[in-house]
């Protein structure tokens, strides 16, 4: 199948091509920059039911999902960009010390150069364009790298973007694993790779060769608390949405709940009816519920099945990669389940002895992308915001977070480093340049910081520096 995918000298041209539309200025005006954002969310409207057609095909997407989580929050991510572009791009004046006046001090954003998105499967078109977004809003060049194991929706990106985009200066790339390692040969000016850990490391290294920087934003479990102060009814409908959204298949997905036996107990069968309330008896036959990506990933969803008493679901057809929406109770906190990210339809049930035990959980293993709290216990909140560490924290709403463009997205330690969204994609794909100017007259700076030290200026600083302690 490779023999179809660009060979790796013809990486290297495109790469060396689209770096010298960059050094040509082609990318830094704010037209150029507006025309690109707007050419993006034309292709998206016009193209959508292909767009729909291709997530269907990979993921078994209903297009109402497509909608909401890929295509529409696209557009709407790219209409804040646009009505905020002028204020971002805008020099920004600081105040300069007294001790240096006259003076005048400034913060340019000057765009990287040439950057490398490298997108998953799981939202295939969401997450490849999301980083975009920012790269062109900050006047970068950009080649797109989509995963091949969304080949629809790859396809549809490869095939549309160059009848939209600068072809000078952005680029889609298809391919697997050589095709990434020619591009991560390449030299970059930022490098932005959402996935896994696993690959998060390769990227990571392939970067240090030339110092490139990179945003990496991968997973992680991302654990539910819920307590006896809230509805278990209310939060069991949540969880299930979050939890099931895209069969399971998110990078933020509620991973496991944690719980008293009490609280637990009540919540279990909440789950069952909100299940039943969203998706219906009869799951596999629900055009709103998807399918998991590929075999392999199928296969070892299926091995997670053994590691708890199945309360809610289980079912699964291997022909259709089918994986009912699964509730598991009784589950080990040393078990399988419970050491890997899930990614995928099944929800472990916790039990924990009280608050301190589950922080001392969560404390205990990496730090999330994301930890969800239903509690309206405000000791309780606190300290969840105060003694624990994750990408974002959450009460009573989880993944919502993400709909939010002012918010950074992003992960701590293990779940990444570096965010986007709103402002903080265009800062990612900026270089906050400092600008200061003096004028040579009146010298100020002779008579007090420059050798002779005579005894007036010795007098002068230490007199200064005393003001300092």
């Amino acid at each position: 199948m490779s023999e179809q995918y660009a060979t790796e000298s013809a990486i290297s041209t495109i790469v060396s091509g689209v770096r010298h539309s960059f050094g040509q200025g082609v990318t830094r005006p704010e037209a150029w920059r507006r025309k690109q954002l707007l050419a993006l969310r034309s292709m998206l409207i016009r193209h959508e039911g292909e767009f729909e057609s291709a997530l269907h095909a990979d993921l078994g997407k209903s297009g109402v999902e497509a909608q909401l989580t890929e295509i529409g929050f696209m557009v709407g991510e790219i209409d804040h960009t646009l009505a905020h572009l002028a204020q971002w791009i805008k020099p920004r004046r600081v105040a300069a010390p007294l001790a240096l006046q006259p003076a005048s001090a400034r913060i340019v954003a000057e765009p990287l150069g040439v950057v490398l998105i490298i997108a998953p499967w799981n939202y295939p078109l969401m997450l490849a364009l999301s980083p975009l977004v920012g790269a062109l809003a900050a006047g970068n060049a950009a080649i797109v790298k989509p995963s091949e194991l969304a080949p629809a929706t790859s396809a549809a990106l490869a095939r549309l973007v160059p009848g939209y985009l600068d072809r000078r200066a952005v680029a889609v790339v298809e391919g697997g694993v050589p095709e990434t390692t020619a591009l991560l040969a390449e030299r970059f000016d930022h490098i932005f790779y959402t996935g896994n850990g696993r690959v998060g490391r390769i990227v990571a290294r392939a970067a240090a060769e030339h110092l490139t920087p990179i945003t990496l934003e991968l997973g992680g479990k991302s654990p539910v608390y819920i307590d006896e102060t809230v509805s278990a009814a209310d939060a069991a409908k949540r969880i299930v949405w979050a939890k099931y959204l895209n069969a399971g298949q998110t990078c933020v997905a509620p991973d496991y709940v944690l719980g008293t036996r009490e609280v637990l107990a009540r919540l279990a069968p909440h789950l069952r009816d909100a299940i039943h309330s969203l998706y219906g008896n009869a799951v596999q036959g629900n055009p709103d519920y998807g399918r998991i990506v590929n075999d392999a990933q199928f296969s070892r969803l299926v091995g997670y099945l053994s590691e708890g008493t199945i309360t809610v679901g289980g079912s699964h057809d291997a022909a259709e990669r089918f994986l009912e929406p699964t509730v598991l109770s009784g589950v080990a906190r040393d078990s399988a389940v419970m050491n890997e990210e899930i990614f995928g339809p099944i929800l472990p049930l916790v039990q924990v002895s009280d608050l301190d035990d589950a922080l001392s959980f969560v404390t205990g293993r990496d730090k999330p992308l994301a930890a969800y709290v239903f509690s309206d216990d405000r000791t309780v909140r606190a300290r969840w915001e105060r003694e624990t560490s994750s990408g974002a924290l959450t009460f009573n709403a989880p993944i919502l977070h993400l709909t939010a463009p002012e918010l950074p997205f992003g992960g701590v330690g293990a779940s990444g480093h570096g965010a986007y969204h709103g402002e903080r994609s265009f800062l990612t794909f900026s270089h906050e340049k400092a600008v200061f100017s003096k004028p040579l007259h009146p010298d100020t700076l002779g008579p007090t910081v420059m050798p002779p030290f005579t005894r007036a200026k010795e007098a002068l600083v230490r007199g200064w520096l005393g003001k300092l302690r």
